[in-house]
């Protein structure tokens, strides 16, 4: 419901994208040498969540019965929980890599002297394709930051010259970039009609939206 309320008011410039990743959630979980609290992600804690109606159950299971589109992500998550260094999991077979053959079980033997115990995830290495994506992913989001920025700093002045502009642009933002840049966002900014240069002087925008 907040992403429809966020698209709303916000889609002609800002992106909303949700990072489950940065997510927690405190299961209780019961083994034969005691009860521990885990402090765990999302998909950490959506995993764990299905061994309470199965003691083992195989990837492609896992993957179906929870309807994960990024494998990636479902691949760190589970050496995360049999693989890292809070093992409430085991894998089958034993290895560092994940596998569409693998088979998980709840893991009877788990014990740690703590009660409360943080899961961490673990970092797999980005292939070429992965980086590159998270490249594009990057170029984006400053996009629509630099696309904000402009926004807002016309809808409070109006009228602005392009060099007061770009200067109250450049301290909005805690990332570096080029006039070039910044140019181009204003370009498309005119474009989609929420600026437009003065008639007067092409060195001056007034806002539209």
């Amino acid at each position: 419901m907040f992403k429809d309320f966020y698209s709303k008011h916000y889609s002609s410039y800002r992106q909303l994208v949700w990072q489950h990743s940065m997510s927690t959630a405190m299961l209780r979980a019961n083994f034969p040498k005691g009860a521990k609290e885990l402090s765990v992600s999302l998909l950490q804690a959506l995993v764990l969540l299905l061994f309470n109606d199965a003691d083992e159950l195989s990837y492609e299971a896992i993957k179906e019965q929870l309807g994960v589109k990024n494998e990636r992500e479902l691949q760190r998550t589970l050496l995360s929980l049999s693989v890292g260094k809070v093992r409430v999991l085991t894998k089958i077979p034993k290895g560092p890599d994940v596998k569409l053959t693998d088979v998980f079980s709840y893991n009877s033997a788990f014990s740690n002297p703590l009660l409360r115990i943080k899961v961490n995830n673990i970092q797999l290495k980005e292939t070429h394709e992965e980086n590159a994506k998270t490249n594009a992913e990057v170029v984006q989001e400053r996009q629509h930051a630099i696309d904000a920025a402009i926004v807002r700093v016309m809808k409070m002045r109006k009228t602005l010259a392009h060099k007061l502009l770009v200067q109250e642009v450049i301290t909005q933002l805690r990332f570096q970039l080029t006039n070039a840049d910044l140019k181009r966002r204003i370009d498309n900014l005119i474009e989609r009609e929420f600026l437009e240069r003065s008639s007067a002087d092409s060195q001056v925008y007034n806002y539209l939206a």
